[in-house]
């Protein structure tokens, strides 16, 4: 027997507002759409629950718009500076800006619509090759970021 991971799914109140969100800011292709319910090819999917359903009838009124505050949904670039620089170009609500997190990666965190926490950081190969381009030893990328020797060594050479 098998049990395998499928996605995650934000059941949403604002289904078209979130769309275009994940669409056009964070860049998500569609890998299905079934009208109130999409998949990006990501495995983050988009629900929009009708009051018949057996969950929305089970869990009631679960739409809270001070957002959840157990949730970060992560995506990661090679091309963070970039990235953050776009972003300007949108209205966002920042929990932070650029910052780099205690084992170096930088970060950005903001909120979709429905104030569901987004976090954008640098690829671990990203901020490795950033630690070494500073001077630092294979021992002291790994120190810095705790990324053991083997995988600095590897993304470094």
């Amino acid at each position: 027997m098998e049990i395998k991971f499928h996605s995650t799914v934000i059941m949403t109140e604002e289904f078209e507002q979130m769309k275009s969100f994940y669409q056009n800011i964070l860049q998500q292709k569609i890998e299905f759409d079934f009208g109130n319910c999409i998949g990006f090819k990501n495995g983050l999917s988009l629900w929009k629950l009708k009051e018949e359903y057996p969950i929305a009838k089970k869990l009631g009124r679960i739409f809270d718009k001070s957002g959840n505050k157990n949730l970060e949904i992560c995506f990661e670039t090679d091309d963070f500076e970039l990235v953050v620089e776009n972003l300007k170009n949108y209205n966002l609500n920042y929990l932070h800006e650029e910052t780099e997190e205690l084992w170096g990666q930088q970060t950005v965190r903001f909120y979709d619509p429905e104030k569901n926490l987004v976090e954008i950081g640098e690829t671990i190969p990203c901020f490795v090759k950033r630690f070494k381009r500073q001077g630092m030893s294979i021992e002291e990328v790994s120190k810095r970021t705790s990324v053991p020797i083997e995988f600095v060594e590897q993304i470094c050479n």
